[in-house]
């Protein structure tokens, strides 16, 4: 059985491998070009966001950075990460 401390870190590390990933995938844009740092600025949020998380209430850094992050930036990462799947040649996310 996969241990809470193991899941979070697992976590933590998947969501920084998705922020580098997303980051690389920006297109050339003068208002993307910041989406990479913006992006990075959410590593603090990585505590609540992963399953099984003791605290689930995000700190007020995470509500900044992630204020910080420009609608279209984070709208576009998001649809990013939604395709990654299926460009990985996996079987397609499906959320409850």
């Amino acid at each position: 059985m996969v241990s809470l401390k193991s899941l979070v870190s697992l976590g933590s590390h998947a969501l920084l491998v998705l922020v580098v990933a997303v980051a690389q995938l920006q297109s050339q844009t003068v208002e993307s070009q910041s989406c990479p740092t913006e992006l990075t600025s959410l590593n603090v949020c990585a505590p609540f966001v992963v399953p099984g998380a003791a605290v689930t209430n995000p700190s007020i850094d995470c509500c900044n950075a992630l204020q910080s992050v420009h609608h279209d930036c984070l709208c576009s990462t998001l649809q990013i990460a939604s395709r990654l799947p299926s460009q990985c040649n996996i079987p397609p996310l499906t959320c409850a």
